[in-house]
């Protein structure tokens, strides 16, 4: 038997052999659901004005959600600030309204009003829905008194959220002497859900930052977490939902000019013009099934990387952006334990690979999609065709899909595969299954999960062992979360159309985190102690890195301030050297040393907000310092500046280096619907300033109109070194773009 088969077939037994009938019957019959809370909607005839304030006959006819019970900072007190929400539904939309009195309204934190802001250190309502009641899946609305509007797909099974998912809503904000006020409408169009159902999964959460004070409606305990739509309460009394065709046809035009310097010339080319239509069409195959396609598909008003300095060997991770791989992406999450908020092992499906390759942007001709969920079966797939870029990367044909099915009560299994290389090496795929079992029941109300997972992949020209596969345990709570995760991947494993930084390795890596609320320390909110071990070693069985993470100090304190001091042992072992700077090679050998860091966080709530972190101690053969500096100015809600700092200091026994990245970015928040951001990014090692301003314009829920201008300058001081200085063109253009967006929906 081939270890392919050796792995596989075990989780393809489970897969074959476990009935969809097992799927949970106790959230499918509302009889057992009586512990949950619930909340019917209002019927909403006729048009609403939604302007953040519930002065219409409906609102007050409405039934009235109040009594949301604290979490922060004493479990199960009675919140400062008093929460009332209500509820309209008509066949075709959802709409929320909230009021959120608070004693103090000069003290309301709120700073932002763009799209998607992290809204954790401010004041916020929070929404969740489980518009399958499955459990597992769910979509997140949360508002700021600003009118900063942020959502998300529920990711991870409820253990964390999605974020870069956007959707069509609309939502106003109003404040005066009472606190604040909301009212918030969604289409259904924006949403898939399960239309034999009359009730779904619904929860309410609320912050108070000046208070670090959070209060919840449903499961009001800190071992829940508001993205887990088991625990949720429910919305009942839907009526019968009507989307119409469900069709969304959305064309765009990009027109700009460009221009840039080719590798090897001294100076950037000449302007050239730049006209390009777009097109993204979303059919909607019932009320829980969605079909995508985009034609000459265009990423103008994606946000550019924040430029990192990367001190190991290995690539560096950065997440999907870009709207059409984000539509239904929570159905393609694979496994447990690939991936932590501090790395990234395996992505065995990593969209950015399409349309972006080698660093070089790829045109995507066409594209088609489909996602949705069919009882307690979860599916999704897309294919498009990506253009050639001489010198490059050929035309290529690439895809994914994803099958996975409910079990148990929280539980699934599923399988996952792609198929296509950018590159254009022939017979590429890659084939994987993954199970999980996984409850918030445990000893009566903890989470548990435990998991395994399996993959392989080939192409051409791939040798080696081509498979990997893993398992994790996890009890992830909230005064004890610890886990333990053990990966095996194979040194020919390289998918195409994947992420993994790291082959040829066994990996074990666990954690025992425990948070203590002091009562006898009243200036401390908690106090949080971690211990995060990891042991990395080849295929060989020699040991290749390890790491002792180790916290003895993570206090956070009641005005929200952060201070913490860690203590990691760490080695490495090379069998090849690497270079970690220019000119500076670390040699083959064995290398053990320690590094400490001190870091301190100021509150948000502050006009003046941040973070400085100092990593120091050993480094290979020498000593690393590495300062990392955060701070937010905020002179008033209109205006924000966060300026940001990153510097490498080595001194190593084959050389010394210095690394500099510095960025600076300004918010100028007109309006929840328009903003201007520029950011400005400084690397030494590249030797590159690059500009990137942004006016974003929502002008209609379904319209919006994007202004970008990026401007690269690169330093050409070293090339020039034999020039006398005053005649030195030291900056030259490296390229330079504006480009003009303007897109508009249309639904029947």
């Amino acid at each position: 038997m081939s270890s392919r088969t050796a792995f596989i077939l075990p989780l393809v037994l489970l897969l074959v052999s476990t009935p969809a009938a097992t799927a949970d019957a106790r959230i499918q019959d509302p009889s057992n659901d009586a512990a949950r809370p619930r909340l019917s909607v209002g019927a909403l005839n006729g048009d609403l004005r939604i302007d953040g304030i519930l002065d219409e006959t409906a609102w007050s006819a409405a039934p009235l959600l109040e009594g949301l019970t604290m979490i922060e900072p004493r479990e199960g007190g009675v919140p400062t600030a008093h929460t009332e929400v209500r509820v309209l539904a008509s066949a075709t939309h959802l709409v929320f309204g909230i009021l959120a009195l608070d004693p103090d309204p000069e003290g309301i934190v709120s700073t932002s009003k763009a799209r998607d802001p992290h809204l954790r250190n401010e004041d916020y309502i929070k929404l969740v829905l489980d518009p399958f009641l499955d459990g597992r899946s769910g979509y997140i609305f949360a508002l700021n008194p600003g009118g900063a509007r942020y959502d998300a797909l529920v990711a991870n099974r409820g253990e964390g959220e999605d974020a870069q998912w956007d959707t069509v809503w609309e939502a106003r904000t109003a404040r005066g002497a009472f606190g604040w006020s909301a009212e918030i409408r969604i289409p259904l169009q924006s949403l898939t859900f399960d239309g034999t159902l009359d009730q779904w999964g619904f929860n309410v959460e609320r912050r108070v930052e000046r208070l670090q004070e959070v209060s919840r409606w449903a499961s009001p305990f800190r071992d829940a977490k508001i993205a887990q739509t088991i625990r949720a309460g429910l919305l009942t009394g839907l009526p019968e939902f009507d989307t119409g065709l469900g069709l969304t046809v959305r064309p765009a035009l990009v027109g700009g000019r460009m221009k840039i310097r080719a590798e090897g010339d001294t100076l950037a080319g000449p302007w050239q013009n730049e006209f390009q239509p777009s097109l993204d069409i979303f059919q909607r195959l019932g009320p829980n099934i969605t079909a995508m396609a985009t034609f000459n598909t265009d990423f103008a008003e994606t946000d550019v990387d924040t430029r990192r300095t990367n001190l190991t060997r290995f690539p560096l991770f950065f997440p999907e952006k870009r709207t059409f791989f984000l539509e239904g992406s929570d159905i393609f999450d694979f496994g447990i334990g690939m991936s932590t908020h501090h790395y990234s092992d395996v992505v065995p499906f990593f969209s950015r690979r399409i349309g972006l390759y080698g660093g070089e942007s790829i045109p995507l001709d066409v594209g088609g999609k489909v996602s949705g969920r069919v009882g307690q079966t979860n599916f999704g797939g897309l294919i498009t065709r990506t253009g050639a870029v001489e010198g490059v990367a050929p035309a290529a044909t690439l895809g994914a899909f994803r099958f996975k099915q409910n079990v148990l009560e929280e539980s699934t299994i599923g399988m996952m595969g792609t198929f296509g290389d950018p590159a254009g090496a022939d017979g590429s795929y890659l084939v994987g299954i993954d199970a999980t079992y996984q409850t918030s029941r445990l000893g009566g109300s903890k989470n548990f999960l435990l998991g395994a997972w399996g993959l392989t992949t080939d192409h051409e020209g791939l040798d080696g062992d081509r498979t990997a596969f893993g398992a994790k345990i996890d009890y992830p709570n909230d005064t004890w979360d610890i886990a333990l995760t053990y990966l095996r991947i194979g040194d020919g494993f390289d998918p195409a159309l994947g992420f993994v930084p790291r082959r040829g390795i066994h990996k074990i890596s666990g954690g025992a985190n425990y948070r203590h609320y002091p009562k006898s320390m009243p200036w401390a909110r908690y106090l949080y102690y971690e211990l995060r071990p990891t042991v990395i070693w080849g295929m060989d069985g020699e040991w290749e890195s390890y790491r002792l993470f180790t916290a003895p100090i993570n206090w956070r304190l009641e005005s929200g301030d952060r201070f913490e001091v860690n203590a990691n042992p760490e080695g490495e072992r090379l069998e090849e050297s690497f270079e970690i700077a220019d000119g500076v090679v670390i040699q083959p050998g064995s290398y053990h040393y320690t590094r400490y860091r001190l870091e301190w966080e100021m509150a948000s709530k502050r006009r003046i907000s941040g973070q400085l972190t100092w990593w120091f101690g050993g480094f290979y053969n020498g000593t690393l310092d590495q300062v990392q500096a955060r701070v937010r100015i905020r002179p008033s809600e209109l205006v924000i500046f966060d300026i940001t700092g990153t510097l490498n200091s080595g001194r190593l026994e084959v050389g010394d280096f210095d690394q500099q990245v510095w960025g600076l970015r300004t918010l100028i928040n007109f309006s929840s619907d328009l903003q201007l951001s520029s950011f400005i990014q400084y690397a030494d090692e590249s030797r590159e300033i690059g500009t990137n301003t942004r006016l974003r314009w929502t002008f209609s829920p379904l319209g919006e109109l994007f202004l970008v201008y990026t401007h690269n300058v690169l330093d050409r001081s070293d090339e020039l070194t034999g020039t006398p200085l005053d005649s030195r063109e030291r900056w030259t253009l490296d390229s330079a773009q504006l480009l003009l967006k303007v897109q508009y929906a249309v639904r029947w």
